[in-house]
C-alpha cells in the first residue's frame, strides 16, 4: 500500500473547497422571497471578470443574445428580445438580480423567454444528458451577478 503525504497546504486548500462546495444551494432550495434571493447560492463573492465571460459566451450564459449591453459593444450580436442591461444595478438589487438569474419565471411569469440558468423547470423536450443538470452553476451565477452589479447609470 502506498503512502501519500499532504502539505499543510494540500490539506487547508481542501478543507476550504470542501467548505465553498458544501455550502452551495442546490437548484431545487433556492429560497426567492418578494425581495429576490437573499443568500448567496455559494457563500463565495462573485467575481465581476468571471462573470462578464460567462455573461458573453454563447456556449455558457450567452446573455447577450437577448440584451444589449453598452459595457460589451465590442461584442458581436446584440439581442433586443429582452432590456437593454445599461444601468440594470441601478434598478435592481443584488437579491433581485441573483433572483434573475437563477430563474427569472420565479421573479416575472412563466410566460417570460428568459431560462432559468440555475434552475430543473425546464422545457418538455430536454435532451436526454441534459436532465438534471442546470445551465449555469451557482457559482457562475454569483459571478454574473457580480459583473450585472458594475453595470451602474
Amino acid at each position: 500500500m502506498r503512502r501519500m503525504k499532504f502539505t499543510m497546504g494540500a490539506v487547508a486548500a481542501l478543507a476550504l473547497s470542501t467548505a465553498a462546495f458544501a455550502s452551495e444551494v442546490a437548484p431545487d432550495a433556492v429560497d426567492f422571497t418578494d425581495d429576490g434571493v437573499t443568500m448567496s447560492l455559494t457563500g463565495v463573492a462573485g467575481d465581476p471578470a468571471a462573470g462578464a465571460e460567462t455573461f458573453k459566451s454563447r456556449k455558457l450564459g450567452n446573455c447577450l443574445a437577448c440584451h444589449a449591453n453598452t459595457d460589451m459593444s465590442g461584442e458581436l450580436f446584440h439581442g433586443d428580445v429582452g432590456p437593454a442591461l445599461d444601468g440594470v444595478a441601478s434598478r435592481w438589487e443584488e437579491p433581485m438580480l441573483r433572483a434573475i438569474v437563477a430563474n427569472s419565471k420565479q421573479i416575472f411569469t412563466d410566460e417570460t423567454i428568459m431560462p432559468g440558468f440555475y434552475s430543473l423547470e425546464v422545457g418538455a423536450h430536454l435532451n436526454k444528458g441534459l436532465e438534471g443538470k442546470t445551465i449555469l452553476s451557482a457559482q457562475q451565477v454569483e459571478d454574473v451577478v457580480a459583473y450585472l452589479g458594475t453595470l451602474k447609470e
